[in-house]
């Protein structure tokens, strides 16, 4: 049993190291990869984030530009994003990733 269970976490560490990108010198996850994490619509984690910014280093996201998330989507053959975005997504910095934990939950 534990043996199913370690295979489980390393399953689970590699889908979450596929999902780290470099951006602007960066290593980064997308909001939506992040937000799939936590269980939460990227949207909450953003909103949540933004509510906490003194919770977090200056440096500790940033909104893709127009220009970087075409050509980040122009990478991929099928998107991961969930369809038509209206806006290009955040981009979490990995050194703080996890500093991030529990704010989701802030109300």
């Amino acid at each position: 049993m534990a043996e199913h269970d370690q295979d489980e976490s390393a399953v689970s560490i590699e889908s979450i190291s596929e999902t780290i990108l470099l951006l602007r010198g960066k290593k980064v996850m997308l909001s939506t990869h992040l937000a799939s994490l936590y269980d939460v619509e990227p949207k909450i984690l953003v909103q949540s984030v933004k509510r906490n910014l003194e919770r977090f280093l200056s440096d500790f996201m940033f909104q893709l530009t127009n220009q970087e998330f075409n050509n980040l989507k122009s990478q991929f053959v099928t998107s991961s994003w969930g369809g038509a975005r209206r806006v290009p997504p955040y981009a979490f910095t990995q050194e703080n990733t996890f500093l991030e934990s529990g704010t989701g939950e802030e109300t």
